[in-house]
């Protein structure tokens, strides 16, 4: 059974530099240019962190139950 697992982006903290689209191993979030990141393939999340340690403004967090 795969864990659950839940991204939370704060919007009013991310200044879309694009760090945590990019460190993605899996592809689960994506963003264009000027937007905040979007969390397109929750299903694919192995639930590694990397956006969440990456992020230099802490406005991500993932959640792994």
């Amino acid at each position: 059974m795969k864990k659950g697992i839940s991204i939370f982006i704060n919007e009013k903290l991310c200044k879309q530099c694009g760090i945590c689209s990019a460190l993605c191993p899996k592809k689960v979030l994506t963003q264009e240019v000027g937007c905040p990141p979007v969390v397109a393939n929750l299903e694919d999340c192995i639930g590694c962190a990397l956006c969440q340690m990456r992020c230099p403004d802490f406005a991500i967090e993932v959640e792994v139950k």
